[in-house]
């Protein structure tokens, strides 16, 4: 049998897709744009993430904790596609100060960030991201805004440039105003940072007739109606709470086209009206789908109007687009509409709700009354709320069902996934009227055009890439075969041949931590030049920060904060750093070998040509051309193989079999050799010599001069959080202060098969509120958030 190298995953895919849309639910006759939207969403994967962090505010030399929930972006149910997520922190000019790279298994991952005394003092974003995800932009990344201060270095003074004018934007429903046709238009007003500002409003016409008046409602939106006509030239001018007035045009006016209305008609049903003032209009057709599963396709004949009634209960939960086509399948208005998702009830109890200081808390956690909950995901994080650290705007249902499916920034997302009330139902109608955005273009599907897809799904581990050029030109060199291998154990080699283009791709397993790569083509070249890319995406952010300042009232607060942090750090560093390391395959990518040699239990020669006649059957030194190389037994069929085999010096392959003469046999522990033909992805070898040192680090082997050797980090190794143990008995027996404020972190708690969890962790000393903050998802991606508070007192004994 010849041996092969492990199969990836990529069928996985076939099999994710099947899985994914044989629930969805069924339809009418299809149309040419039902079936082109079939199609396209049947060869389509959305993945989504969301990050739940320890908390919002962090000093320098603290820990950033975080947990990823890794799921499909239409039914939010946890994944098992890409194993690698990007993080990053972006400071306010984009730059990536932190990141690393976060491992992946079903449904997610955690890790953790140190903050180093580098940073300045800002807001900064955290984005996170898979390989994949980049695809589409960084539109779709998660970003989070944090708060990290250094209380060492002096804040910045206040910025003293002038208030810059507002972002003023206005948007008519369905995309267009048309001649004659009443259309509502929405209107969102807000700062530099994206931030809601209070306004009030009136539409004019040329003469400076005022038209209708209107103030914003929440976070600077709001809406008007207009009818507007030929020939007027209409504005916009807005005035904010200072008396400060801003003047915008009213978007352009198309003299036939197609407007749309989206009204409630009563509790369960929505009224679509489309109207039109196209001579030649005969039809009209509706699609909905909510993120990618079509809900509606229904048609309607058209003279000036057209309505739909459409049953709420046809919608998915979350976000549905609705989209107009005309009688030639041509998309003409498109409108969002959002449904209050289904929340995963989660209950939050601690024992009592006042505690002394190193005392224990038990804090019970239970998700029931939900048919099919079952064993929850849940991440848990226990901070002191202060003037400093506040409770999140966002939580994993604002995440999933509303932040991730829109455009732009929206501020305070959780206050849309509140009971619906009047306020925030109509605060949502404008949040969908000033959003329009989808993750495909029309005319791609309806022209069966696929969009490009450059980065492909990390599904086993990390992929390396990089590009072969020609040194001089420039030119991408294709077909050239190159090797990418890791030094030390185990022993991982990858191999890839470049395309068109130059690019090869590296899938590397078990690669966690900082490694020492070597990259080289076969043999090595000199009129080759090999780079390697960077795994993070190069993408802007979308989204400006805000300027940091610190007002003074909170100095002593951070002060408070900045004494506890360097006390726990001075105390319990040593101990509180511990990391959880994976268990991973110690073989070879080879497998095991037909013949395998300890060199310390044979005697020993001082070169190595002798060790190998000596006591190495399956391998033939020998000379051609005036130089060696290493042939090996082709097994199977008793004879040598013509061509010499592939050798290995720590798992780096050397084409120069004169240097591996060379080399001292006395540095050589072990020597495992691989006596018939051997396939790793589509290059074959004549088998297989592999020497191995005793520290696995080359120990001096002179390397060609060509090979490219790398520093390059991993998949991060997992830090355990530190919690202390007190005596029960006597809690203050211990003589180490206890300045913790995060009092407790778990990123991957898992609930009993009845839905319920139990932790205990103890206080500290830092008396204060604590905040519980929980986020949940189910298998059947059900999603959850839950908050709860207790407090640390000095209680006398």
């Amino acid at each position: 049998m010849i041996p092969m190298a492990q199969p990836t995953r990529y069928t996985h895919l076939f099999l994710y897709f099947l899985l994914l849309y044989s629930s969805l639910v069924s339809y009418g006759q299809p149309s040419s744009v039902t079936q082109a939207f079939d199609s396209y969403r049947q060869q389509s994967l959305i993945e989504k993430l969301f990050v739940h962090t320890d908390q919002n505010f962090y000093l320098t030399g603290e820990t950033l904790w975080f947990s990823a929930y890794y799921v499909d972006g239409s039914f939010h149910r946890p994944l098992d596609v890409s194993k690698v997520a990007y993080v990053e922190l972006l400071d306010k000019e984009g730059r990536s100060i932190v990141r690393t790279k976060a491992g992946m298994t079903a449904g997610g991952g955690n890790g953790s960030l140190f903050l180093p005394a580098s940073l300045r003092s800002g807001t900064y974003l955290m984005r996170a991201y898979t390989n994949y995800m980049k695809n589409a932009g960084a539109g779709y990344f998660f970003e989070k805004p944090l708060t990290i201060v250094n209380p060492f270095i002096p804040l910045d003074p206040p910025s003293s440039d002038p208030v810059a004018e507002y972002d003023i934007q206005l948007f008519p429903e369905g995309g267009h105003l048309v001649q004659g046709l009443m259309s509502r238009v929405a209107f969102k007003a807000g700062d530099a940072s994206g931030h809601g500002v209070t306004i009030r409003g009136w539409l004019l016409n040329g003469q400076n007739d005022t038209l209708s008046r209107f103030t914003s409602h929440k976070f600077g939106m709001g809406s008007f109606d207009v009818t507007p006509a030929a020939g007027v030239k209409y504005r916009v001018l807005m005035q904010d709470e200072q008396g400060r007035s801003f003047t915008r045009p009213l978007p352009a006016v198309q003299p036939r086209g197609y407007v749309v209305r989206v009204d409630d008609a009563g509790a369960e049903q929505l009224k679509i009206t489309v109207s039109t003032n196209v001579d030649a209009a005969s039809s009209v057709s509706l699609f909905a789908h909510t993120r990618n599963a079509i809900k509606v396709a229904d048609s309607k004949t058209i003279e000036r109007e057209a309505s739909f009634m459409v049953d709420k209960k046809a919608l998915g939960d979350g976000i549905t687009h609705l989209t107009i086509f005309n009688a030639s399948q041509q998309p003409v208005c498109e409108r969002l509409y959002f449904k209050q998702p289904l929340a995963l009830p989660i209950t939050l109890k601690t024992n009592q709700p006042d505690y002394a200081a190193r005392t224990p808390v038990i804090l019970d956690a239970s998700v029931q009354g939900l048919t099919g909950a079952g064993q929850t995901n849940l991440s848990i994080a226990v901070y002191r709320l202060d003037s400093l650290s506040t409770a999140s705007s966002e939580n994993i249902l604002s995440s999933l069902w509303l932040t991730s499916d829109l455009p732009g920034y929206v501020e305070s997302p959780a206050y849309y996934l509140q009971p619906e009330t009047s306020d925030v139902k109509q605060a949502v109608d404008n949040l969908m009227l000033t959003h329009g955005w989808r993750r495909f273009r029309w005319a791609d599907i309806l022209g069966k055009t696929s969009p490009p897809h450059p980065f492909i799904a990390e599904v086993n581990g990390p992929l390396v890439q990089g590009a072969i050029t020609d040194p001089t030109t420039g030119a991408p060199l294709p077909g050239k075969i190159t090797f990418l291998s890791t030094i030390g154990k185990p022993i991982r080699l990858s191999v890839s041949t470049s395309d068109a283009a130059g690019r090869v791709r590296f899938e590397v397993r078990d690669f966690y931590g900082p490694k020492s790569l070597v990259l080289q083509t076969s043999p090595p070249d000199s009129l080759a030049r090999l780079s390697l890319l960077n795994p993070f995406s190069d993408e802007p952010t979308p989204h400006t920060l805000p300027d940091f300042s610190l007002p003074e009232a909170r100095l002593d607060q951070l002060l408070n904060r900045s004494v506890a942090m360097q006390v726990q750090s001075a105390y319990t560093n040593d101990r509180s750093v511990r990391y959880a390391y994976p268990v991973i395959d110690s073989t070879a990518f080879y497998g095991k070998p037909s013949e395998s040699y300890l060199l310390d239990t044979y005697t020993r020669f001082p070169r190595m040509e002798e060790v190998l006649r000596e006591y190495v059957p399956g391998v033939m030194p020998r000379k051609r051309q005036g130089r060696f190389r290493l042939e090996v037994v082709n097994s199977p069929y008793r004879a040598i193989f013509d061509e010499p085999a592939l050798v290995l010096i720590d798992g780096v392959p050397v084409f120069d079999g004169d240097r591996v003469i060379e080399f001292s046999p006395l540095k050589i522990k072990q020597l495992d050799v691989l006596t018939n033909r051997y396939f790793l992805g589509r290059t074959e070898f004549n088998g297989i010599v592999s020497f191995m040192t005793y520290k696995s680090d080359l120990t001096g082997f002179p390397l060609d001069a060509h090979v490219q050797k790398l520093d390059y980090d991993g998949l991060q190794l997992q830090r355990e959080f530190y919690t202390p143990r007190y005596d029960l008995a006597n809690p203050q027996s211990s003589r180490l202060p206890d300045a913790r404020t995060l009092l407790y972190w778990n990123p991957a708690l898992q609930t009993s098969t009845d839905g319920n969890a139990r932790i205990s962790f103890p206080t500290s000393d830092q008396t204060g509120t604590y905040l519980i903050e929980v986020n949940g998802l189910t298998k059947e991606g059900r999603a959850g958030n839950q908050r709860a508070t207790f407090r640390v007192k000095n209680i006398p004994k």
